[in-house]
Parts: structure tokens; sequence; C-alpha cells
């Protein structure tokens, strides 16, 4: 069934990039629904979390990039990856890419579910076993995957090292120390290209439905968050 058919059930928000016109502007309702619709660009299976923009400015596919972040208030620069796998194998390069952080971790939730899509809730939890953290990720996959209002942090501050699952189902890294994710992503077999461009750095739109909202909020119960 496709996106537009579950409108009922469904939430959709977009995310346009600063300036200009939306792709989407002026199409026709059949047109939205077919490019919706489109699940594979080659190779690459997008999850349900999001669709690229109508104009494709970015086509979806695999692999990595090295990248930094920059802290607006302390202007720190951290080294950065970001890294994009076909829905097929995402879920499992995900929960690998945790084993560097080591046996306990820290947990952040991220939540825009009812938010306009620049803003989303942070929800806390600190000390928790890695292993039981990767078991209980397991029996969520499905609405971790494919709600676009979810996204999950695990990081420990120790070391310092995070790996993020975000909105857009990307994966990025940050750490001062990014060989062992590096070695992860090469096990996985992703190549990286300095020119790869992700979903997120053009006009793109996220879904979630209701049944995703709920897991969530049973996800928040049972690693016990709390909400910033």
């Amino acid at each position: 069934m496709g996106y537009l058919k579950r409108r009922d059930r469904n939430s959709y928000r977009d995310a346009a990039p600063t300036g200009g016109i939306s792709s989407f502007k002026g199409i026709t309702e059949r047109q939205l629904e077919e490019h919706l619709n489109v699940a594979r660009y080659g190779s690459f299976l997008l999850t349900e979390a999001v669709r690229p923009a109508f104009d494709l400015a970015v086509v979806p596919s695999a692999g990595w990039r090295h990248n930094v972040y920059e802290d607006a208030e302390t202007g720190i620069k951290v080294p950065v990856i970001m890294a994009a796998q076909t829905r097929e194998k995402l879920f499992d390069l995900f929960l690998d890419l945790l084993d560097p952080l080591g046996a306990e971790v820290d947990i952040v939730l991220e939540t825009s579910h009812e938010l306009d899509h620049e803003f989303h809730h942070d929800l806390y939890r600190e000390a928790f076993e890695l292993p039981i953290l990767q078991s209980m990720l397991l029996d969520y996959e499905e609405m971790l995957l494919n709600d676009g209002c979810t996204g999950i942090a695990v990081l420990n501050p120790r070391i310092p090292m995070e790996v993020q699952f975000d909105e857009h189902k990307q994966l990025i890294m940050y750490g001062h120390d990014l060989e062992p994710f590096i070695d992860v992503l090469h096990h996985h077999g992703l190549q990286e290209s300095e020119t790869l461009r992700f979903i997120s750095e053009a006009e793109h739109i996220h879904s979630s439905t209701d049944e995703h909202a709920e897991l969530f909020q049973d996800l928040t119960y049972q690693l016990g968050v709390e909400q910033d």
C-alpha cells in the first residue's frame, strides 16, 4: 500500500533547503503518489522513513565520507563520518558500529512526533549495558528503520565516541579516533566517497505512523529514558 493510501494514519513533513522553490510545487497528486512509492534507486533500497526531493537533487546511494562537526558555542572541531546503507543491510551495520563504544553506553532517543521538522525532543539514559541495548533494539528494528520521526544516538563520553542513527536513517559517527568505525564500514563492504551526498542535504520528506509513535513510546519505557 502506498504512502498516500495510508494518509489516514500517516503524518508527513517536508524539509526543504533554505531558499528556493520546492520541487514538489505544482505537481499532481498522482505524480506525488508515484514518487513517494519509489523506494529503490539502483541497488539502494530506502526505508519507509524518508523520500528524496521530486527533482532528485540527491539520488540515494550507499557509501561513506569524512566530515567535520564544529560546535557553534566553543568552536571545537570533531571529526565525523557519515554513512548510508541500503535498507537490507542497514540495521546490521548500525548494531555493529556500536561495538567500538565499549561495554557500557549512554543513550539519547530523539523524537519529532507532532513537532515541526526543525525541532525534536531528546530523552536520555545513562550507563546502559551495550549487549542488552543491542538485543532490545532488535525488538524495535521495524520502527527504528521506518519511522521518520525517530532517531537514536549511542555514546561513550569517556572515550569519547558516538554513533547516531538519525531520522533520515543515516549513520553518523563522532570521535577523535574514527578508525574502529572505518574498520566496521569496510567489513560491511561500504566504499568511501568524498563526493557522496546524503538525502538530508537536499529537500526531502519524512513519514511516520501512529503505530510507530506508539512503539517509540514503548521503547522509551523499556529503556527507562528521561526527557530533557
